[in-house]
């Protein structure tokens, strides 16, 4: 069996290759921090304590990004959907204070 650059160097006889490495920008990703408060809400679902967070103005994508920060964060589970953000327990405190360290204001409503 042959090694890998020699297949290459057969099929492109040609090439030189560079020992560099490859320039990679990466831009951090701005999360969209708006004006109005986000809404931490507690309800009981099935029994089940919930935590819904919503008014999020942005972009969809970001708000799922920032979802799973917080189901990462946590180690809870949740989910996205309807423009809301709905994670398995109570957990408003841990939440708005992790989302007013990202600069956000938070509004808890409920129980």
């Amino acid at each position: 069996m042959h090694d890998l650059s020699e297949q290459l160097k057969k099929l492109f006889p040609h090439h030189q290759p560079s020992n560099e490495p490859e320039q990679v920008e990466e831009i951090p990703h701005e999360l969209y921090v708006q004006k109005e408060p986000m809404i931490c809400q507690y309800e009981k679902r099935k029994g089940k304590p919930t935590t819904i967070i919503s008014g999020y103005e942005g972009a969809d994508e970001d708000f799922k990004i920032l979802a799973k920060e917080i189901k990462s964060k946590f180690a809870v589970g949740g989910s996205f959907k309807d423009g809301e953000i709905i994670i398995q327990g109570d957990y408003r405190d841990k939440i708005m204070k992790f989302l007013q360290e990202k600069g956000f204001k938070t509004k808890r409503v409920g129980g």
